[in-house]
C-alpha cells in the first residue's frame, strides 16, 4: 500500500471505531492490518494521555479552588474584624455628623445676615467718609471765608483808622 493510503485508512478506522463496530475489510492484507492495529493503539494512547493530562489540569483546578476556598475565609473573616472596629465609633460619628449639618443650618441665615449686615456697614462706613469729606470741605471753606472776612475787616479798619488820623 502507498503512502498516500494510509491517512485514509486511518480515518476509515476511527469512523469504525467511533461508531462502535470495529470490522475490517477482507481486502486489507497484513502489512495494512498490522498499519491499522498500530494506528488504532496510537489512537488509544493519545487518548489515554489526553484523559491523564484532563486528570491533572482537574486536580490542579481542585487544588486552586481548595485554596481559594481558603483566601475567602481568611478574607471574610478579615472583614468581620474590620466591621467590628468600625462599628463602636460608627454612632458617636453618624451623631456629630447630625450635629455638623444641624450646625450648617443655623450657620446658613447667620452667614446671610452677617453679609447683609456687612454691606449696611460698609454703606454706612462710605456714607461717614463723604459726610466727613464734606464736613472738612466746608471747613476749610469757612476758614477761607473767615480768613478773608478778617482781612477785609482789617483793610476797612485801616480805612478807617486813616481816615479818622486825617481829620486831625
Amino acid at each position: 500500500m502507498q503512502t498516500g493510503e494510509h491517512p485514509q485508512l486511518q480515518q476509515q478506522l476511527m469512523v469504525q471505531n467511533s461508531s462502535g463496530s470495529l470490522s475490517f475489510n477482507s481486502n486489507l492484507s497484513k502489512e495494512d492490518e498490522e498499519m491499522s492495529r498500530s494506528a488504532l493503539s496510537n489512537f488509544r494512547a493519545k487518548e489515554e494521555e489526553i484523559e491523564r493530562k484532563k486528570m491533572e489540569v482537574r486536580e490542579k483546578v481542585q487544588a486552586q479552588l481548595g485554596r481559594v476556598e481558603e483566601e475567602t475565609k481568611r478574607l471574610a473573616t478579615i472583614r468581620e474584624e474590620l466591621e467590628g472596629l468600625a462599628d463602636p465609633m460608627r454612632k458617636e460619628v453618624a451623631l456629630v455628623r447630625k450635629k455638623i449639618d444641624a450646625v450648617n443650618k443655623e450657620l446658613k441665615p447667620l452667614g446671610h445676615t452677617c453679609q447683609k449686615k456687612e454691606k449696611e456697614y460698609k454703606d454706612a462706613l462710605e456714607a461717614f467718609n463723604d459726610k466727613n469729606k464734606e464736613k472738612v470741605q466746608l471747613i476749610t471753606k469757612l476758614m477761607e471765608l473767615v480768613s478773608e472776612s478778617e482781612r477785609l475787616r482789617l483793610k476797612k479798619l485801616e480805612e478807617l483808622s486813616k481816615n479818622i488820623d486825617s481829620l486831625q
